[in-house]
Parts: structure tokens; C-alpha cells; sequence
């Protein structure tokens, strides 16, 4: 997607989210997080839709990329647990249940070559033209 189109759609989603994000209704920075549907007996995934996110909720959906970025020292996991019980009302126990759930769900996952259906958004991707010369 060329980058003048990510950027109006991003924009576009944060507009639909009045500039908070959708889970935790943070405001200031935001990233465009897209939503994924999963058929696993097909391996097929549908994207669906996509979400306004501040920093620490998105840590949150990427948490395998947070822990390593706690690990280099870029980020503070503490805080990222703290978010995430304060959110979901829950205890630091809970929070474990679901890190070993989603760790196990992206190992099982990442075994298989997804299809990929675009859904409604596969017009604004253009096909990347091979290089002459």
C-alpha cells in the first residue's frame, strides 16, 4: 500500500475512534492495528477491520514483541503487565494464563504458510513492480 493511502486510512480510523484508543480509551499517540480473522482448519486469514491503539495496548497485542523489546531494555514490562490487569480487571495469574495461551496459539500458527484474504481492503494494495535496469 503506498504510503499517502496508509496514511489517509490510518487517519481515517482514528477519526472513527474520536482519537482514543479502542480498548482502553487512552488519547494522544495511536497506532492503526489491523484485525485479523482466523480460520485455523482452513489456514486461512481474513483481515477484517482495523483499531486506533495507544503505545501499551498495542504492546499488549504483540506481546512476543514486547517481551523482547523488555528484554533489549526498550521497554518497561512492568508497566506493560500493569496495563494490561488495569484494562481487563484482572491479576497478575490471569495475565500469565494469557501470555502462555497466546504464546501457544502463535507456536501452533506459525507452523503453516496463512492464506491471506485482504477482504474489503485488497483494492488498496498495489502489486509492487518488478525493478528493471
Amino acid at each position: 500500500m503506498p504510503r499517502s493511502e496508509w496514511d489517509k486510512l490510518r487517519q481515517s480510523v482514528y477519526e472513527e475512534y474520536g482519537h482514543e484508543c479502542g480498548i482502553c480509551g487512552a488519547k494522544g499517540r495511536l497506532n492503526c492495528h489491523e484485525i485479523w480473522e482466523y480460520d485455523d482448519e482452513r489456514v486461512q486469514q481474513r483481515l477484517i477491520g482495523f483499531i486506533a491503539l495507544c503505545d501499551w495496548c498495542h504492546h499488549v497485542k504483540h506481546l512476543g514483541l514486547a517481551e523482547i523489546l523488555a528484554k533489549r531494555g526498550q521497554l518497561n514490562y512492568e508497566k506493560l503487565v500493569e496495563h494490561f490487569m488495569s484494562v481487563n480487571d484482572c491479576d497478575f495469574e490471569t495475565f500469565q494464563e494469557h501470555r502462555r495461551k497466546s504464546k501457544q496459539k502463535w507456536i501452533e500458527r506459525s507452523k503453516h504458510d496463512w492464506k491471506v484474504d485482504l477482504g474489503e481492503y485488497s483494492t488498496l494494495i498495489t502489486e509492487k513492480k518488478p525493478e528493471t535496469g
